[in-house]
């Protein structure tokens, strides 16, 4: 595995910025996230790093060496894409083992029969060996196709939204998967995702995009806790942050024109009156949906809560975040 580092990175594609002057490190072994939404510059990124794409300005160091004018498979990076791109012709086998069998990297055949039952054993997959591509389920597709890159040994492994076309569950599973799979291998990896859900509970560092823009760079929890603008607050929670008008509960700091508060750090008791308009039951939790002076605020509760709607609380905020009116955090 090796180091990652993009020194003022820039792409565009005509009048459109794909990303703006991104720099950023990739630890050795980490498990990085870039979070944003559609456009904001995620896969430009894996592209340029992978060589898929030519930079039009900075550098991408990979291991400790400059491989702007390397070609891809001299940068030594594996590649998942959101779509299996499997052969369907072939076997588990023999898609797991054709990156393998690359010209350029020349590996014994019982290297191949080693890392391929390796890496079936990982993805839990050996049963399918067998099975041709097509005779799988979707969650197992994906797991091939990682496993396709699982079984190089890059400098870096990079992923573009590999859960996002499966289902629920399967996203749930693959994720813990892929987060022990990273443990155990000790690997060097690039994940972007849209899914705030996949940043916090994957990532050990993520960075967050918006219009091709790095606008923050930490832990998933420096992150939640100290967003340093509105849009970054807004990326990160579920359920999403409440912002409403600084003046709404009083006591503001001078500049701040919204007051961002997390569901959990609200106070239930006291404070201001709002009217309950939903309950929603949760099992372990009670989500509160609430209307103060025409504002929307969603809140938690105990699981075992009686309100109903129509019944009214007095809260008030808890460690509020403060912005100003174009969105940069006042601390």
């Amino acid at each position: 595995m090796a180091e990652v580092v993009l020194k003022n990175l820039s792409k565009s594609y005509g009048q459109d910025v794909g990303i703006a002057d991104v720099s950023m490190t990739i630890p050795d072994g980490a498990f990085v996230v870039l979070l944003g939404p559609t456009g904001a510059g995620k896969t430009t990124t894996l592209r340029l790093i992978s060589g898929l794409e030519k930079a039009d300005g900075g550098e991408i160091w990979i291991g400790g060496r400059n491989v702007g004018g390397e070609t891809p498979a001299q940068r030594d990076v594996a590649m998942v894409f959101q779509q299996y791109s499997l052969y369907p012709h072939l076997t588990v086998r023999d898609n797991l083992a054709f990156p393998l069998k690359s010209p350029i990297l020349k590996t014994p055949a019982d290297e191949i029969a080693r890392k391929v039952a390796e890496v079936a054993g990982i993805l839990q997959i050996a049963h399918k060996l067998d099975n041709k591509a097509t005779e799988l389920s979707g969650g197992e597709m994906q797991r091939v196709s990682i496993g396709r890159a699982l079984v190089r040994d890059p400098s870096i492994y990079l992923m573009d939204e590999p859960l996002s076309s499966l289902d629920a569950k399967l996203r749930t599973d693959l994720r813990v998967e892929l987060k022990r799979i990273h443990a155990s291998l000790g690997a060097t990896l690039l994940y972007v995702t849209h899914d705030q859900i996949e940043a916090m509970t994957m990532a050990t560092q993520v960075g967050v995009l918006n219009e091709g823009r790095l606008v923050q760079y930490g832990t998933p929890r420096d992150i939640y806790e100290n967003p340093n603008s509105l849009y970054v607050a807004s990326r990160l929670g579920l359920p999403r942050i409440n912002i409403v008008p600084a003046d709404l509960f009083g006591g503001a700091p001078a500049g701040a024109t919204h007051l961002g508060m997390r569901p959990e750090h609200i106070q239930q008791g006291e404070g201001q009156e709002a009217e309950v308009q939903r309950v929603e039951h949760l099992g372990d939790q009670a989500r509160l949906h609430l209307v103060l002076n025409g504002h929307a605020i969603t809140t938690i509760a105990d699981p075992h809560t009686t309100y109903t709607p129509g019944a009214h609380i007095r809260i008030a905020p808890k460690n509020p975040l403060c912005f100003d009116a174009q969105g940069a955090r006042i601390f």
